[in-house]
């Protein structure tokens, strides 16, 4: 089988613009929509508020993450078949198609779902630990989409024989 040039750009382009997404929804989004009280004087959003904001944002994002989980499969099982056999890559495929189907799957409902019952709903231990865990398996889909990103520019790299 030929290898699609394209294809491979698209998947890289795909990784790279979920892993910037990541990292800006994580580090840049979240503490500006949750400390709104540091950047002006007139709107105040209270932490509920904020929560509701993150999770329309979150829950808009999810849509992306089913696409790159589908999508990287895809690409994988091809290159697979294609014999591009490699076990880190593997590792961070799977890892990235597990974290991204438990964010839009399991946390963003759930998280959504409790903040739907009322802020007393939100401040309970359950959406905490709900909460803590969907913030590892965001930085466990960073962590996975820059090991498949550089992975797979390194075997792309490596002349076929």
């Amino acid at each position: 089988m030929k290898r699609n040039i394209y294809l491979d750009f698209a998947y890289f382009i795909v990784l790279a613009a979920t892993f910037g997404a990541v990292l800006v929804l994580g580090a840049i989004v979240a503490p500006v929509v949750f400390h709104t009280d540091k950047i002006t004087v007139n709107l105040l959003i209270d932490h509920y508020n904020a929560g509701i904001i993150m999770g329309e944002i979150f829950h808009k994002f999810s849509y992306w993450t089913y696409f790159v989980a589908a999508f990287v499969a895809i690409y994988e099982s091809m290159a697979y078949k294609m014999g591009q056999r490699d076990a880190i890559s593997f590792a961070a495929a799977v890892t990235v198609i597990f974290s991204s189907l438990m964010f839009s799957a399991v946390y963003v409902p759930k998280i959504l779902s409790m903040q739907a019952l009322g802020a007393e709903a939100t401040q309970s231990d359950t959406f905490e630990n709900i909460h803590i865990a969907s913030e590892i398996d965001f930085k466990l889909l960073a962590l996975a989409l820059l090991v498949l990103f550089v992975r797979r520019l390194m075997i792309l790299r490596v002349p076929s024989k």
